[in-house]
């Protein structure tokens, strides 16, 4: 529940340059944005270890589009990648890197063994030097490990960094194995269709058609503790300004014990959020004959209108499924500037919302980009079904690899890997 409106901004897109020395598996030509060097060091440099958190929010809320999670082209670089992660655990795996912080221009002994860990896993070329020095080759190799692991490529190690290298082996490999069976499962589906994915533990959506990924998207998902389930679905209309009816899971987990803190102190959640309750019949009752700490509230069903308190923003992307979960808005974009987005009741909020409303939407009569923009800034109350439904999936891949040869890896959000490893799950 928040008080303040987001301002949407289009999407920035990474230079091309950036995005290929990240990913390039060879010596990377020197490249300055933002202030976060990608490649050999050159002047203007920030002050050594300092992390740019203008980059760090807005890579992490315009992710660069890629090759689409659930394509079938994935399929043979991933069982080349259990391949490779076979022989990694074969020879012993790697070596645990100690906790410590490290960045570009570093003298430490952790240096050499982050070194070490790096060539074993291929982000630094094998045969380099052992030395404790960490120069430009060793911060360009972070930052692809950092880039291929979910996180923003600071070059800086940080304990997050840390967590990722020190999964065990045996771990990813399980992953890239569990995340194949998966993928395959999806294969005849996506091949040459218009589709949207939500990767779970990626907290991410792609709008996907012919194979290519039109858009990708930053995304929030649901707390561990309150799962986003696993989809195969369609959608087929969205809400513009859309009243919010509060699911079970916020109202049993949320608003009552937030109405019970609030009774406590002379207050009324109801009052203060602007939300109606009503009665079985659909009766509208007053919010202050509500007692909280009764079984009264557990009764009631809960409506928000639009409005800037409304946690839906404006629009609410529906389809059909027995969990009460969307994909929806948020007047507060905070959440999509940070790595670790796990913090919904289970429904997904979506970064750049519009950009995916308006390729939906695509072919139905009467809606184009300059009618969203309308809708948005006049606050019209407005459905629009689509022309015809869009398939959908809701997926949980932690481990895939991509036709360019590039080993991606997540946290095991919701441990169903089996990780066996607090790092693999919360880093």
């Amino acid at each position: 529940m928040t008080d303040h409106n987001a301002k949407v901004s289009r999407p920035r897109r990474f230079p091309a340059a950036v995005l290929a020395a990240l990913m390039a598996t060879g010596p990377a030509l020197a490249f300055d944005d933002n202030g976060i060097r990608f490649g050999p060091a050159g002047s203007g440099a920030p002050s050594p270890g300092a992390v740019d958190r203008e980059f760090v929010r807005d890579w992490e809320k315009n992710p660069p589009p890629g090759y689409p999670t659930l394509s079938p082209a994935n399929i043979a670089p991933t069982k080349a990648a259990i391949k490779k992660y076979q022989e990694i655990v074969a020879n012993g795996g790697w070596e645990t890197v100690p906790a410590v912080k490290m960045f570009y221009g570093e003298t430490h002994f952790a240096v050499a063994v982050l070194k070490r860990r790096l060539s074993v896993s291929g982000e630094l070329a094998s045969g380099g030097d052992d030395t404790e020095n960490f120069g430009s080759d060793l911060d360009l190799a972070v930052k692809r490990f950092q880039a291929t692991n979910g996180l923003t490529p600071t070059g800086i190690v940080d304990e997050r960094t840390s967590a990722a290298l020190n999964v065990p082996a045996e771990v990813r490999l399980r992953q890239l194995r569990n995340s194949l069976a998966r993928l395959q499962e999806y294969a005849g589906s996506t091949a040459k269709q218009k589709y949207v994915a939500v990767n779970i533990p990626a907290a991410q959506v792609e709008a996907v058609q012919t194979d290519k990924v039109v858009s990708r998207h930053t995304g929030v998902v649901g707390k561990p503790d309150r799962p986003t389930p696993i989809l195969r679905t369609a959608i087929h209309e969205m809400n513009f300004n859309p009243v919010w009816r509060l699911p079970p899971t916020v109202i049993s987990k949320d608003l009552i014990p937030r109405g019970r803190e609030m009774q406590k102190d002379g207050k009324n959640v109801l009052v203060k959020f602007g939300i109606d309750a009503y009665d079985g019949a659909g009766k509208k009752v007053d919010p202050e004959k509500i007692n909280w700490s009764s079984a009264q509230p557990a009764s009631l069903s809960y409506r928000q209108k639009p409005g800037k308190d409304n946690p839906l923003g404006f629009l609410k992307i529906n389809f059909n499924n027995s969990h009460s979960v969307y994909m929806h808005d948020t007047p507060s974009e905070s959440m999509f500037g940070r790595n670790f987005r796990a913090a919904s009741s289970g429904c997904i909020r979506v970064a750049n919302i519009e950009t995916l409303a308006a390729w939906l939407l695509a072919g139905t009569s009467g809606w184009s980009e300059s009618r969203i923009a309308s809708v948005k800034e006049k606050g019209d109350r407005v459905d629009a079904k689509l022309k015809k439904p869009v398939p959908l999936y809701f997926a949980y891949i932690t481990a895939w690899a991509t036709p360019d040869g590039v080993i991606q890896f997540r946290r095991d959000l919701y441990d169903r890997d089996r990780s066996g490893s607090e790092t693999a799950t919360s880093y």
